[in-house]
């Protein structure tokens, strides 16, 4: 029993171990298929082991120009592949016809296209006909005609000497790649380290404050009590200039009516305009001294004066309130019923057009408020940074003196609301001094960390990137300063740095990971 148990124990294993095998030897000759099909595809832009390209970049003020081909040799025919992407959205060119003329030694040579193979890339074929530097010119027809030069292309005597000349210059190992074709499909950017001062950032919270004139704080002008018109009173609720808001009434009070106060002041104006008739009349004949008849008249005018006041705000039902401005109800302090005194607010009609940021910084930063050029407004709620001159902000006015509650020292700024800002919210804003020296800056989204590090992808050619260390100072909300790393003539991913980064991670699972066209 014992013997049988352990045979089928042991039998048991080694099915086991010899599945497990199997699945590996499958495994192992699935990813050996794989990396030959991988070779075997080719026409991609990354080379293979033995086969050398030639990147050849050109910017002008609207394109920028990426092309690859063979080493240029003379009397060889050569295939360019050039891409075209637009600056301004970094999307491809709609390209309608292209043509390609390359000058050796006053000898040209031409190619044309009549249409892309794909949007934005042509393809040339050509065959130089002398050795030597030259000038290649490519001309895009879109809605007008482009020229684009790039200068000082060598062409060699033959491909022994291009295989030894290019092999130096081509791309670093370790470069990340990055198709254009995939550039386009994402929000993706490239651009050079600005150079300029850049001043002190001052990072603090601002409260959203309505600014002042842009809300108008509605009172009751006589005890009552409070009546809202038919449509509802409701915060929120948009007005226009002169609709009725509300009334207020004192029918049904002892004391302050002002149906009963708007009456007697009706008859007293009746009755001092009866008399003052009947006076002026009278003293036309001697009959009232010139004394009675200016008393009269004095009562007619006084009568008046109150009669037209209680007029001009009052109904019989009591007094209209109308809104003073066009706006929206803000805020209501009472409910519809109570009873109120005269001065008492009842809404707030605000306008919202104009906002004021209200902010505190420490007074170490005193001396420096003076010196404020610019700032950036990030917004808590979606997380999207807008300049001072994007909200058409200006800085109103700073403290002289410390707020005695906290001791920090206050800055008021004006915006225009963009719809999106709520009174009552903060908002995160960097106060940018003038002054510092000179210095580069690169856009937060060109900045990537790792473990504490910083880092952006350098561009080597369009389709080509390495990762880069930096060392960062101050920054602003939109650009942050960099103090080593980079120079002015390194051109770097400024959006889409996170796609160039997954390149990386894939690059790195797959050494021949890239494309067809």
């Amino acid at each position: 029993m014992n013997r049988l148990k352990i045979f089928t124990t042991r039998s048991i294993y080694h099915e086991e171990t010899m599945k497990r095998y199997l699945y590996c030897l499958i495994g192992f000759l699935i990813v050996f298929l794989q990396g030959c099909k991988s070779t075997a595809k080719g026409g991609g832009h990354e080379a293979h082991e033995g086969e050398i390209k030639v990147q050849l970049t050109a910017y002008t003020s609207q394109y920028e120009v990426f092309g690859e081909t063979d080493p240029l040799v003379a009397d060889r025919e050569c295939t360019l592949l050039a891409h075209f992407t637009r600056l301004s959205d970094f999307k491809p060119v709609v390209v309608r016809k292209a043509s390609l003329s390359l000058t050796v030694d006053g000898e040209t040579v031409e190619a044309t296209t009549s249409r892309p193979l794909r949007p934005g890339i042509c393809q040339f074929a050509f065959m130089p006909k002398t050795a030597g530097k030259g000038r290649m010119t490519i001309s895009i027809d879109t809605d007008r005609t482009d020229r684009i030069t790039i200068d000082d292309l060598t062409v060699h005597p033959s491909e022994e000497v291009a295989h030894r000349a290019e092999s130096a210059a081509q791309p670093q190992l370790l470069a990340v790649t990055f198709t254009k074709e995939k550039s386009w499909k994402v929000d993706f950017a490239t651009d050079r380290p600005q150079v300029g001062a850049f001043g002190e950032v001052i990072k603090t919270f601002a409260q959203i404050q309505s600014a002042q004139g842009d809300e108008v704080i509605v009172t009751a002008k006589a005890d009552g009590m409070v009546n809202f018109s038919g449509e509802q009173v409701l915060e929120g609720k948009s007005l226009t200039a002169g609709q009725g808001i509300f009334s207020i009434s004192g029918g049904g009070l002892a004391e302050n009516n002002m149906g009963v106060r708007f009456a007697e002041a009706q008859n007293n104006f009746e009755r001092a305009q009866t008399e003052y008739k009947r006076a002026k009349d009278l003293a036309k004949d001697r009959i009232v001294s010139e004394k009675d008849l200016l008393t009269a008249k004095t009562e007619y005018e006084n009568t008046r004066a109150a009669y037209d006041n209680l007029k001009g705000n009052f109904i019989a039902a009591g007094q209209v309130v109308t809104a003073p401005i066009t706006g929206f109800i803000k805020q209501v302090f009472v409910k519809n019923g109570q009873f109120v005194t005269a001065g008492q607010a009842i809404v707030t009609v605000s306008q919202n057009r104009k906002l004021l940021l209200r902010a505190d910084v420490r007074q170490k930063f005193a001396a420096k408020l003076g010196s404020i050029v610019s700032a950036t407004i990030r917004t808590l709620h979606d997380n999207r940074s807008y300049t001072l001159e994007e909200l058409n902000g200006k800085i109103l006015s700073y403290g002289h003196s410390v707020n005695p509650d906290n001791y920090l020292v206050p800055i008021n700024v004006q915006i225009d609301n963009l719809g999106h800002l709520l009174p009552g919210g903060f908002v995160e804003i960097r106060f940018k001094t003038a002054g510092g020296s000179s210095t580069l800056s690169v856009p937060d989204t060109a900045i990537l960390e790792e473990q504490g590090n910083c880092f952006v992808f350098v561009q080597l050619n369009p389709e080509q990137f390495e990762k880069r260390e930096i060392r960062i100072g101050d920054g602003d909300g939109l650009r942050t300063e960099v103090l080593a790393g980079l120079t002015r003539s390194d051109r770097v991913v400024t959006k889409g740095a996170i796609w160039v980064k997954l390149a990386e991670s894939s690059g790195a699972l797959d050494p021949h990971a890239g494309h067809v066209h």
